[in-house]
């Protein structure tokens, strides 16, 4: 019965999503009973979490601990690194990140969220909508995620009263909306009792929508970057010089959108160089296409200059190369973010480097509005920047590319990621402003 079921269902049935929330919001609970509840949590694992709870006094499996791997996390009861998880359902295969709730980590839920089409947001119903759960909307809205599910957890500690939800819902709904998040799906839920998880509750019948694995598993997701802007990074150069291919020279990466073909035109940037694919490696063997995720090696008619760092395009559909980057980014470094900042920028694979021009205004997640010309930014800050690079880029919006369009700022001295930044992206327009960094052997 259950093959049947999974050969209609179409090719395409994996979820990429995130959760996170608030420290002790329950998140990790929440995964537990997912895994738990949907027979995705092998015997022995399911054994040793008994163990560990058994240890600590407490009377059933702690769930939490399914997640939380680290021994810092155990020991101190909070979610400290993103814990990768995979399972499946005979309707839809999941990749799961369970992302910390505690501000000292929402770098973390950066790197969560940014690949995946759905974010489970958290909130205590006792405590409502605080100023983390906002932070997460903002990074969600920042991220453009698709979809967003608000979870309003422990309903059984109030009662399951209708107009706690419901207030919970509405308020964050309304600031959601204001982000410009598309889509917010609310869900009363007991994680730890399983109200709602992946069974209906009987504790609220005045709820009549859908628990959270059943939204998992129905909710549609558009996996439509193969009809993207075709965009290949250049990750290294393979010239085997073998007596079998001894003028062999192929360009090696993995496709971050759209689709490449044999025969097609192509241009190399930032070069600007132009020529036309004379073939595509795939897994040693040579197809006429390959797309987005694929790693492949790409041979090119002509002998043109390519190297790690280049994108390779269509010649039709190529992006611009510019030095002067505009993005709103979100700071996740303890070392604040300064106007003359010097920086390296990380794009794809190209690393060059740059300085932080100006800092036109900050985020205030309390009532969204600007903040202008703070003149830094300090961890988990949400701002515009202006950056000169000392190189041309070529770079996407980060509307039409969440990979081309995406960069992060690292620190040249340590190699530290200062910050995650996203082309174009803005919950504003702020005024132009004159450039506020001094010329200081850097000018670009």
């Amino acid at each position: 019965m259950s093959t049947t079921t999974t050969e209609a269902l179409p090719a395409t049935t994996l979820l990429r999503f995130a959760t996170a929330g608030s420290v002790d919001d329950g998140k990790s609970t929440l995964v537990g009973r997912l895994l738990h509840d949907s027979k995705s949590v092998l015997t022995d694992q399911l054994e040793a979490v008994e163990r560990a709870s058994a240890s600590r006094g407490q009377e059933g499996p702690d769930l939490a601990l399914l997640t939380d791997g680290l021994r810092a996390e155990r020991e101190q009861g909070i979610t400290i690194d993103v814990a990768y998880r995979y399972f499946a359902t005979p309707r839809r295969r999941f990749i799961l990140a369970d992302t910390p709730g505690h501000v000292q980590y929402t770098r973390n839920m950066v790197t969560g969220a940014s690949t995946a089409e759905l974010t489970v947001i958290l909130v205590d119903a006792r405590n409502g909508v605080v100023e983390q759960t906002r932070r997460h909307a903002a990074i969600a809205a920042l991220l453009r995620v698709p979809h967003v599910v608000l979870a309003v957890n422990k309903m059984d500690l109030v009662a399951y009263e209708e107009p706690v939800f419901a207030a919970i819902a509405e308020e964050f709904t309304a600031y959601a909306t204001e982000l410009g998040v598309p889509e917010v799906t609310a869900i009363p839920i007991s994680a730890l009792a399983g109200d709602n998880v992946v069974e209906p509750s009987a504790n609220m019948d005045w709820y009549g929508g859908p628990t959270v694995l059943e939204h998992l598993e129905t909710v549609p997701v558009s996996h439509d970057l193969a009809h993207c802007h075709a965009r290949l990074p250049v990750q290294f150069v393979i010239r085997p010089q073998t007596a079998d291919h001894p003028d062999y020279r192929g360009y090696a990466g993995q496709i971050a959108a759209g689709t490449f073909r044999v025969g097609e035109a192509v241009t190399v940037l930032p070069s600007g160089r132009t020529t036309r694919i004379s073939g595509i490696d795939l897994l040693g063997e040579p197809v006429d296409t390959a797309w987005t995720t694929q790693s492949v090696t790409v041979l090119l008619e002509d002998d043109i200059d390519v190297s790690r760092g280049d994108l390779i395009v269509p010649t039709k559909d190529a992006p611009p190369t510019t030095q002067d980057v505009e993005a709103t980014v979100c700071h996740v470094a303890d070392q604040p973010l300064t106007v003359g900042h010097r920086v390296l920028l990380k794009h794809g694979t190209r690393t060059v480097k740059a300085i932080v021009k100006d800092i036109p205004s900050r985020l205030t997640l309390d009532d969204l509005s600007l903040h202008p010309h703070p003149g830094r930014l300090a961890a988990n800050d949400i701002g515009r920047v202006k950056i000169r690079t000392a190189e041309p880029l070529p770079v996407d919006a980060y509307a039409d590319s969440r990979r081309t369009g995406s960069f992060i700022l690292i620190d040249p001295s340590d190699g530290t990621t200062l910050t995650a930044g996203m082309v174009g992206e803005s919950f504003a327009s702020p005024e132009p402003v004159k450039d506020a960094a001094e010329d200081d052997g850097w000018d670009f």
